[in-house]
């Protein structure tokens, strides 16, 4: 008799729900979220366990690895569309989660996903470190100068730690004051900016020892973040069978609503890593504005920013590039100048 488990996984605990081919739940049960708990609570249960379904979250990574390594059959979904079918309920509950995964296990009805490995996950760790301390950084350096206002003084254009070294003292010569009031902030700030450069060497180290992100450099705007975002998220270029996929999967397309005569596009869908996303609009930026040798993609591109602006241009390019950097991984080859 062919089994079926749903688990509906929170901190501490896991809810289990076992059903048969027919959708009879056979067995629910809590137990611990450890992937050799689950383990061997499954094999102890299920003597002819045929799939196990977990949605995506914190935990899922390490528990879908865990049990891979132990022989379970499991695989993950997304958890966007999963919300669709587990709605469908009055009642939401964890019992009730556990068996709407189970029942989705039994018909397949549902979006596998892809589950990165252990080693991309260490690189988009360090990305997302990075991201932090400049989120922590410009925080910080907004905070400065506002409180500085409170007292008649503008910091400018110093965005540099040298020239707002000179900036403050300049203030203190006026406010010797404010030195001390300003001392944990300023050590705090240069505090986040060595360790953010640390990081930038880090990852710099990364890309360029990597040989896809090597040639992924290539491409006019695109630098070591964003080759080691894009090889990050997407891992294994073979996972689309289409390099202008990957605009989509990185939620650069518009999206779309159409029922009968009505078919309306709107603003892009934001779907996939926002992290990739964000690394693509950048290095479009970069490519439309600084690079200063003329090619096609760019050329295209500013011609949609005299029409349409050039927020839409950066995202057109954003997506142009997605396919190009995909293309360029698959075929192994380096960009070369039109």
């Amino acid at each position: 008799m062919s089994m079926y488990a749903g688990l509906d996984v929170s901190d501490k605990t896991t809810h289990i729900c076992v059903v048969d081919a027919d959708g009879k739940v056979l067995r629910r049960d809590v137990v611990a979220s450890d992937p050799d708990v689950l383990a061997k609570w499954l094999n102890r249960h299920c003597a002819e366990l045929s799939r196990v379904v977990l949605e995506t979250g914190t935990l899922s990574t390490f528990l879908y690895h865990g049990l891979v390594e132990r022989g379970v059959a499991i695989e993950c979904i997304c958890a966007r569309h999963a919300k669709g079918v587990l709605s469908a309920r009055v009642n939401k509950s964890d019992v009730h989660d556990a068996e709407g995964l189970a029942q989705l296990a039994r018909t397949g009805w549902y979006k596998r996903v892809h589950m990165k490995a252990s080693a991309t996950h260490i690189d988009r760790a360090a990305l997302r470190i990075r991201a932090q301390l400049i989120t922590a950084r410009t925080s910080m350096a907004n905070q400065l100068r506002g409180l500085l206002k409170l007292f008649g003084l503008r910091m400018g254009t110093a965005r540099t730690p040298g020239r707002r070294a000179e900036r403050l003292a300049a203030f203190y010569a006026q406010r010797p004051d404010l030195k001390a009031l300003f001392a944990p902030l300023i050590a705090a700030m240069e505090a986040i900016e060595e360790q953010l450069r640390a990081s930038n060497r880090l990852l710099n180290d990364r890309a360029k020892a990597d040989e896809v992100c090597a040639r992924l450099m290539s491409v006019p705007g695109v630098g070591p973040i964003t080759a080691l975002t894009f090889t990050a998220t997407i891992e294994d270029p073979h996972r689309f069978a289409r390099s202008e996929d990957v605009g989509a999967y990185a939620g650069l397309v518009p999206r779309r609503s159409q029922s009968g005569e009505r078919d309306v596009s709107g603003h892009i869908s934001k779907a996939g890593d926002p992290m990739l996303r964000k690394a693509l609009y950048e290095a479009a930026n970069v490519a439309l504005s600084q690079v200063k040798r003329p090619f096609a993609l760019q050329a295209w591109g500013r011609k949609i920013a005299k029409g349409k602006g050039p927020r839409r241009a950066r995202t057109a390019v954003a997506r142009k590039l997605a396919a190009l950097l995909h293309s360029l991984w698959l075929n192994e080859t380096e960009f070369r100048w039109a």
